[in-house]
């Protein structure tokens, strides 16, 4: 049975004798399956979030509003930039964004404004428990809302996986990930057989000492560089002393610049800190904070940055 629709032209198998007549609507159908391989109503799109919530949208979200900025550059990769429809104040990338208004803080967004813009998505943090009681409002609104929270890559390729289910673009979030897979194995294919990792402090805030545990996106970034955390609580932030930091005997200090840490002294001017191995050998590195603490496709550049401080001599071509 030959079956001709529009500009639709292919063979279908024979259609057995006691079928006598499909009707039009079916034909369309039928055509609709065969093109795409999926139902021609599309169905709904549906996901399960890190909050264990499940999210379903009716069609495509097109008019997205993420909370955490690490979301904005997740879509950015993705080539979906342009449907992100607000930003919060301290949003800043991708650079397109600046153009979208502004709905507050990250901790405080303005609901009303957020609905003025008639999204079909928000996405939001699950770290951040003090914007919790402004999702509950949007949702009582009836706006989407999913919540993640990645603290490592394989968790991160999750998160773009499931936006790319939400955005209809499952495709677009594949070749992300391939993307970033494919970074992320050039750089360990270049530490194969290092037999020495380093140990490494990453400070997220000084004074009032913060450093990065093993429950934190930067755990992973420094293990993927080729360096062992010397921090070993499995919590995200670790509120410690200096004397902690000297037991701990880090070989490198890393110091993250950024909003949680803009103006941090420099480490070889702190009272006490020349007693560190790691300022004693001058091992000590200053980092965009947006590209180490975000669980974004930047991270992926930091564990390349931090793989050729930690081991120069792997990649001779490279400054370090």
């Amino acid at each position: 049975m030959k079956l001709k629709f529009g500009w639709y032209n292919t063979r279908l198998p024979e259609t057995p004798k006691r079928i006598l007549f499909l009707g039009p609507a079916m034909l369309v159908v039928l055509a609709l399956l065969v093109t795409a391989g999926t139902p021609a109503w599309g169905g709904s799109r549906q996901i399960c979030d890190d909050a264990g919530q499940t999210v379903v949208l009716p069609k495509p979200a097109d008019r997205i509003i993420a909370l955490y900025g690490a979301y904005n550059e997740i879509l950015a990769g993705m080539g979906l930039a342009d449907r992100l429809v607000g930003r919060t104040k301290a949003d800043t990338q991708p650079p397109e964004i600046l153009a979208k208004p502004s709905i507050g803080t990250h901790m405080r967004p303005n609901v009303e404004m957020i609905l003025g813009l008639k999204p079909d998505l928000i996405i939001q943090d699950a770290g951040r428990q003090e914007a919790m009681p402004g999702l509950d409002q949007l949702r009582q609104q009836g706006v989407p809302v999913a919540v993640f929270h990645p603290t490592s890559f394989d968790k991160l390729f999750t998160v773009i996986q499931r936006l790319g289910v939400l955005t209809g673009q499952p495709d677009r979030a594949e070749a992300l990930n391939k993307e970033l897979r494919a970074r992320l194995a050039a750089v360990a294919d270049k530490l194969q057989g290092v037999n020495r990792r380093p140990k490494v402090f990453f400070e997220i805030r000084y004074p009032n000492l913060l450093g990065a545990g093993g429950g934190s996106m930067v755990n992973d970034i420094i293990g993927r560089a080729g360096g062992v955390n010397c921090l070993t609580s499995p919590k995200k932030i670790v509120r410690l002393n200096l004397e902690a930091v000297i037991a701990a005997d880090p070989e490198v200090y890393v110091v993250q610049q950024g909003p949680m840490n803009p103006n941090p002294e420099k480490v070889t001017d702190r009272p006490h800190y020349a007693i560190l191995r790691a300022v004693q050998t001058g091992r000590v590195l200053v980092v965009n904070e947006q590209l180490y603490s975000r669980p974004s496709p930047g991270a992926v550049e930091a564990v390349a940055q931090l793989a050729r401080f930690l081991h120069p001599a792997r990649f001779p071509e490279e400054k370090p």
